[in-house]
């Protein structure tokens, strides 16, 4: 049976439990460590299949930029497959930008898993994650399935299974350009690589030892983005007095604090932050909810 259309698809957003710069490669590239973690706060994107070979964006909340990374990916997907099919998206925003949280790279990431099964081109998840670390770093993460350490560039992935954890996160008023991040002078580039082995998950999820000392790991980019934001700062200052532990996330202005249970929210918080501050309770999602849309093998028509 042939698709005409998917309702209703998710593109869930993603923390850095920590992120380190180990690295930079000759074409300037930066090699990470980090790991990554499926949230619940997500974009909801329709998709409804066109034989014309058209792809047509259509926002349903925030006005996009004219060519996002999710016409970018359908456009990479069609040209790639040769298909003669198009599609109108419809997306509902709902992750802010540059926050750190992988918005728009999960929009993307979902464009293909979405379009792959929509237009019956059965590509492997091999294959679209080739495809979709030419759109950016972050891409294949979400078309991997599953909660992962990430190292180089973000292409290799190691699975991590991550118990259900509960997050607050606090988004300051700015929104930050990942590019001015990453090319500061300021920015520290030669962490010590760690070993994903000597680690559990339990303890890469751990932002506060039980004894108040900081945990193991950090976030490279934070000292960067507190210099350039102070709001990134006093963000920080306030989940760490609220909750003993915060970071930031990625090279966006989020930051979060990791919390025992639901018993242990501030329900002050929210009178707390300034006007353009958005606060969100978030947990973390077991495995991306399109991870069996696609295979590991391809399949033959």
């Amino acid at each position: 049976m042939t698709l005409n259309a998917l309702w209703d698809v998710s593109a869930p957003a993603k923390l850095n439990t920590f992120l380190h710069v180990v690295g930079r490669r000759a074409d300037g590239h930066h090699l990470l460590q980090s790991l990554f973690v499926l949230i619940d706060w997500a974009d909801t994107l329709h998709f409804e299949r066109r034989n014309d070979g058209q792809l047509r964006r259509h926002d349903l909340s925030v006005t996009l930029p004219e060519d996002d990374l999710c016409l970018r990916a359908a456009r990479a997907l069609q040209t790639a497959s040769g298909t003669r099919c198009g599609a109108d998206i419809s997306i509902a925003k709902q992750v802010p930008w540059g926050a750190g949280l992988g918005g728009g790279s999960s929009d993307a990431a979902t464009t293909l898993l979405a379009l792959n099964r929509l237009w019956g081109l059965n590509w492997s998840r091999a294959r679209l994650h080739a495809l979709g670390l030419t759109l950016g770093a972050d891409v294949p993460f979400f078309i991997g399935g599953n909660n992962a350490w990430v190292e180089g560039i973000g292409e290799q992935l190691t699975p991590v299974v991550v118990p259900v954890q509960v997050f607050v996160l606090i988004k300051p008023a700015v929104s930050i350009e990942t590019r001015a991040i990453f090319s500061h002078p300021h920015l520290v580039r030669d962490t010590p690589r760690a070993i994903l082995k000597g680690f559990d998950a339990v303890e890469l999820l751990r932002i506060t030892a039980p004894s108040g000392r900081v945990g193991w790991g950090h976030n490279d980019l934070q000292a960067v983005a507190e210099s350039l934001h102070p709001e990134v700062h006093d963000a920080a200052a306030l989940l760490q007095s609220c909750y003993g532990n915060s970071r930031m996330s990625g090279s966006g202005s989020v930051v979060f604090a990791r919390v025992a249970s639901d018993s242990d929210l501030t329900p002050e918080l929210d009178g707390e932050l300034p006007q353009g501050w958005i606060t969100k309770v978030c947990r973390s999602l077991t495995c991306h909810p399109l991870r069996d849309w696609v295979g590991d093998e391809e399949v033959q028509d």
